[in-house]
């Protein structure tokens, strides 16, 4: 019985997220992204029928297991465009690093200013950087990692969601400015918009979160080393 209701599951997610993928298609604004709509309208299915999240994942343990492989194949794009990033590669490192840097110290002092605990602050730090790198990060920072995984999501339907409208009204027509914005602040949800600017937003945004990542990993405890 558990194996049938996992493969329903699986169907369901699947089926569901390409009736959303096809509703962006026909009207690509920036709050019908498919990742988001398919994860607003599974929630809501799971509450509806009262379906615990445990059982779920019976069978989307199986689509989360797809997360490794889709990250590889950000390579392709990151191959196809192994030139641009070439001759931008000092303008990309230095914009990584200034982005990592800019949102630890607007965190740090939004926060503070709202006189939130220290450790809530803590657990905010790594929300740009992709889940799993972000947990481990929190706590060894003595953040809470559960809940830097839901930042670290806000995070990205937040970047999803505003970043087109931003470079609208800023007029940022680059992609390496888009990529490096997006893939810094945004992680993965935030560089699936990117594909609909082209594979040179898409590869510029892929690395950015890889290098963010790492980057990040280094720079969140000597942050805090200084600033806590």
């Amino acid at each position: 019985m558990k194996e049938v209701k996992a493969v329903i599951y699986i169907i369901s997610t699947v089926l569901v997220y390409i009736l959303m993928y096809q509703l962006h298609k026909r009207y690509p604004y920036a709050f019908l992204l498919p990742i988001l709509t398919t994860t607003i309208v599974l929630v809501a299915a799971l509450l509806l029928f009262e379906i615990p999240f445990s059982e779920y994942m019976e069978g989307g343990k199986y689509i989360q297991h797809l997360l490794g492989p889709a990250v590889v194949a950000l390579a392709y794009p990151l191959y196809n465009q192994r030139h641009l990033i070439s001759k931008f590669k000092y303008t990309i490192l230095s914009g990584i690093f200034i982005a990592m840097i800019s949102g630890l110290l607007s965190v740090y002092f939004i926060l503070k200013a709202l006189k939130l605990e220290e450790r809530f602050i803590l657990t905010s730090l790594p929300k740009s950087l992709t889940t799993p790198i972000a947990m481990q990060v929190s706590e060894s920072i003595g953040g809470i990692p559960s809940l830097t995984a839901v930042f670290v999501m806000i995070a990205g339907f937040t970047g999803a969601l505003f970043g087109p409208i931003l470079y609208k009204m800023l007029k940022v027509n680059s992609p390496i400015s888009r990529g490096i914005s997006m893939g810094s602040a945004s992680h993965g949800v935030g560089i699936s918009k990117l594909k609909d600017y082209g594979e040179e937003d898409l590869s510029m945004g892929s690395l950015s979160m890889g290098l963010s990542a790492v980057i990040g990993a280094i720079l969140c405890p000597i942050f805090v080393f200084f600033f806590f």
